[in-house]
This record gives structure tokens, sequence and C-alpha cells, in this order.
């Protein structure tokens, strides 16, 4: 059995008689007559009933064609989408993807990235993965689950599985305090992190040594902690808003009605933006192009904030 019997089988139901099927398929009846019993004796039956009025799918003739209906669409499709591939490596000269999986923790490169490869690439396959774990992404990296992944460390701390994988960083940032706008420090330049030390804290969930470093910020600054509420970035504004919380935020983020993101003095905590790939993945090929989007991603994001770009100019 092969796929160009199945056709034959679509064209007699669809065309209704052997007569007219044989015209749209430029063959003369009787070759077509002969085909279809062929074709019958595989599946071991009749497939249609044939009279004079036509030819009418028997029991077993609608099982054959409820199964090709499906069958020949997805063997079209796999045809289309393996030579859209051939010609998307042919011509990027071999240094394309015809699909990027992208895992991202919370930043500000996620967007840009997949703008400007879609905007690059219209006709490859763009997916995204969501994550608040830089080591699930990092294991999806080893797993040749995803292509590439945006995520973020505190500090100069180590990415994931450092050894295997390679990171690129992207940006070092300092880290923000987003406050109620009705907060005495919400107009400020900056805001002392002691200022702050009758706080409760709020701040997106993450693995890393993020909260361990912030618990000895504020050790340095003379205080402990409140317990650190996770929520993901709306459910912390909402917090804030409703003045029952700071957070920790990122200088990049884009300031909405009742908050208003502060720098802390001293930049007592700084963030880095990392993009990572496996070196023996083909992505390894379009790393640098990657790298180059993340980049203009993140300078996208600067423009996009005035108190981050004011504090930059005092701090370049």
């Amino acid at each position: 059995m092969e796929l160009r019997h199945l056709r034959v089988v679509c064209a007699i139901a669809d065309a209704g008689s052997v007569t007219k099927a044989a015209a749209v398929l430029g063959l003369a009846a009787p070759a077509l007559t002969t085909q279809l019993q062929r074709i019958e004796r595989a599946f071991g039956g009749q497939l249609f009933d044939r009279d004079r009025r036509g030819a009418r799918p028997t029991p077993l003739g609608e099982l054959v064609l409820a199964r090709a209906r499906v069958l020949l669409p997805a063997v079209q499709g796999l045809e289309e989408e393996a030579t859209r591939f051939a010609g998307l490596a042919r011509d990027s000269g071999g240094d394309g993807l015809p699909g990027y999986r992208i895992g991202a923790v919370n930043g500000p490169l996620i967007g840009g990235v997949v703008h400007r490869l879609a905007a690059a690439q219209p006709s490859a396959q763009l997916s995204t993965y969501p994550s608040w774990s830089s080591a699930e992404l990092s294991a999806m990296l080893l797993d040749a689950r995803l292509d590439f992944a945006l995520i973020g460390t505190c500090g100069e701390a180590t990415p994931p599985d450092d050894g295997r994988l390679v990171w690129h960083t992207v940006a070092t940032a300092p880290v923000f305090v987003l406050l109620p706008a009705s907060h005495p420090y919400a107009d400020a330049d900056e805001v002392a992190l002691a200022d702050l030390a009758g706080s409760r804290w709020a701040a997106t969930p993450g693995d890393g040594c993020f909260a361990d470093c912030f618990a000895a910020a504020c050790a340095r600054a003379g205080f402990t902690p409140s317990p650190i509420h996770e929520s993901d970035l709306g459910g912390c504004a909402d917090l804030v808003r409703g003045g029952s919380v700071v957070a920790l935020c990122q200088p990049t983020f884009r300031e909405i009605a009742g908050v208003r993101a502060v720098p802390l003095a001293a930049t007592p905590l700084r963030w880095r933006h990392l993009i990572g790939w496996h070196p023996d993945s083909p992505a390894a090929r379009v790393a640098p192009r990657l790298i180059d989007y993340a980049e203009q991603s993140y300078t996208d994001a600067i423009r996009l904030s005035p108190t981050y770009t004011r504090w930059l100019t005092h701090h370049p």
C-alpha cells in the first residue's frame, strides 16, 4: 500500500464515481477500475458499492477514507515543513535554524529577541517557555528541549551547569526598589537600604542565591529583613500599590500608576542577564546573532525607563 493508493480512494469518493475520478486523475476508466481492484484486495474487502448511479463507500471504505483524510494532509505538511527547513538552511548558508525554542525567566529580553527573530526569519518557528527556575531552563538546554535560555544570576554568581553550557553576559544591572507613590522616598533620586529597614518585602520568585545576597546586604545595612513575599511581577506591583510592601525590581521596570522604581544607594545588589546555549547544539552556529538581538533588546528596555536612564548618566 502506497500513499498514491489512498489518494485514488479519496478521489473516487470525492467524485462519486470511478469514471469521474478517472477524468480528474487523468487516467482511463478501465485502468482506474483495475487499480481500485488491486487496492481492495490489499485491504481485504470491497471499498465501494458501484452501480450505474456511481460509487458509494462501504463501511470498510468509510474506515479507509477516515484514516486517509488524516494521513494525507499530515504527509503533505511534513513535506512542506521539510522543504522550508532545507530552504532556510540554504538561504542562511547553513547558519540559520528553521525554528527557535527559547526559555526565559522574568526579564526585559524575551520580547525584543522574539521580535527581531520574527523580523529576520519570518518563516522560522518560534516558541517560548517561561519559567521561574534557571536550573530548569539549563536542564532543558542539556536535554535539547530548548535552543536558548535567557536567565539571570545574582552579582557574580556562577550560572547553572556552567561547565557544560555556554553563558554570555548581556548586561549587569543594579537592583532597584519599587515603592508606593505615597512613600516618603518615592520621588527621591535614591534611597538607602537602611532607610527601608522596617518594610515588608516582595520579589518575583526564582532559584539561585538572590535571597541570601539580599539578606547579607540587609545585614551590612544593620537590619534583618522580614520574609520576602513572592509573587509574579503584576502581583508585586499590586502589593506595592496597596502600600503593604516594597518590592525589589529590575531597573528596566516600566513604571505604572501608583508605584515608583527608585535606585538603592551604593548599589548593594546587582543582577546579571545571561543568554545560554549548548556548545554542541545547532544553536551554537547562530549564538552571535542571538547575543546581538539580546543586547539590542536590553538597550531598548533602558530607553523606556527614564529613571534608569538618569541613573546611568551618573553611574556609567
